[in-house]
């Protein structure tokens, strides 16, 4: 049985890019490893799971159905409950990792950390399969090769692009501030930043559908060998299977 790594934050990743992902390779008889900071049980962004705070926009924004179940059926799982330390972590123990995004402040923890971005440079050094999403491709655009160059270097890839992060943070900033702002720099930019030519990030389709168990086409991923991206919660389900085959063949 494969093994795969799915590092998370104490708090405020998003729900439905960590439980769509964790009940697939469920599904597909895979297991999961969880890891935090320091091995303690963490918590979904709450506001992703409430729409609290979100107004006219909660029903576009927050967890959807297929999320918020798929994050509660996660919360139970012994593997969820029981997280190791990234400092314990050893890359040679997984099969592949999927990083999560997520975007209010609790997230930092994760994409700064030295610690998972040294991991992370381990996979891509050893060619396991790698999937990012949202904000996880900018921990991946953060992890570095010898040569002091991005692990995304040479890769094509996708990310949470500039035209939905700024739109859902014009929107909400009156009443939200800055909450889908994680960084002053948009993420579609810092990633682009990393990459050998500008042509390597692909935005892909506007879309403001996201896709589901039944309707996968809705979802959108760019794939570059077994480097596996998508853009938000709403190609998690496309993500999720492609990932999963990723490592059955």
């Amino acid at each position: 049985m494969a093994n795969v790594l799915i590092p998370v934050p104490d708090h405020d990743f998003d729900p439905t890019e960590t439980g769509v992902p964790w009940r697939t390779l469920c599904q597909r008889n895979l297991r999961v490893v969880f890891a935090t900071p320091n091995g303690k049980i963490a918590s979904a962004d709450p506001r992703m799971l409430t729409g609290e705070g979100l107004w006219i926009l909660a029903p576009l924004m927050k967890a959807d159905r297929n999320g918020q179940s798929a994050y509660e059926q996660m919360r139970e799982c012994q593997e969820f409950r029981h997280p190791i330390a990234y400092g314990d972590l050893d890359p040679k123990n997984f099969d592949g990792i999927i990083l999560p995004g997520g975007h209010a402040q609790g997230m930092r923890e994760y994409l700064e950390s030295s610690l998972l971005q040294s991991i992370v440079a381990e996979f891509f050094a050893s060619n396991q399969p790698i999937g990012a999403i949202c904000h996880g491709v900018l921990l991946a655009a953060r992890s570095s090769r010898s040569a002091g160059r991005s692990v995304l270097y040479g890769k094509k890839t996708t990310a949470l692009t500039k035209l939905m992060e700024l739109t859902g943070w014009t929107l909400t900033r009156p009443y939200l501030g800055n909450y889908l702002r994680t960084y002053p720099e948009t993420v579609e930019d810092e990633v682009r930043a990393s990459l050998s030519a500008p042509e390597d990030f692909i935005r892909g389709p506007i879309s403001t559908f996201r896709d589901s168990p039944s309707h996968l086409n809705r979802g959108f991923t760019v794939r570059d060998g077994n480097y596996l991206s998508a853009r938000w919660f709403g190609d998690a389900h496309r993500f999720a299977n492609e990932f999963a085959s990723i490592l059955v063949t």
